[in-house]
């Protein structure tokens, strides 16, 4: 079942749950698109949320309403 986090998450859970890791959520991008997720010094940690946005103003408004899909598995 996928769950929207609420708008005051503001870490990764599965950063947290797979990697031991407390990061704050994020804006990132990939190849297939912009989307929520978690990053360290060394790179990408975490997509944290099912969707991908098309730019970048989308996942941000998305991050910011916590109107996304948090992600169940890595």
């Amino acid at each position: 079942m996928l769950t929207s986090p609420s708008p005051s998450s503001s870490t990764g859970l599965l950063a947290a749950k797979f990697a031991g890791l407390s990061l704050p959520l994020q804006v990132l991008r990939s190849g297939a698109g912009y989307y929520i997720g978690t990053q360290n010094e060394e790179g990408p940690v975490s997509r944290e949320s099912v969707e991908y946005f098309s730019t970048q103003s989308q996942a941000e408004h998305a991050l910011k309403q916590g109107t996304w899909s948090q992600r169940e598995q890595a």
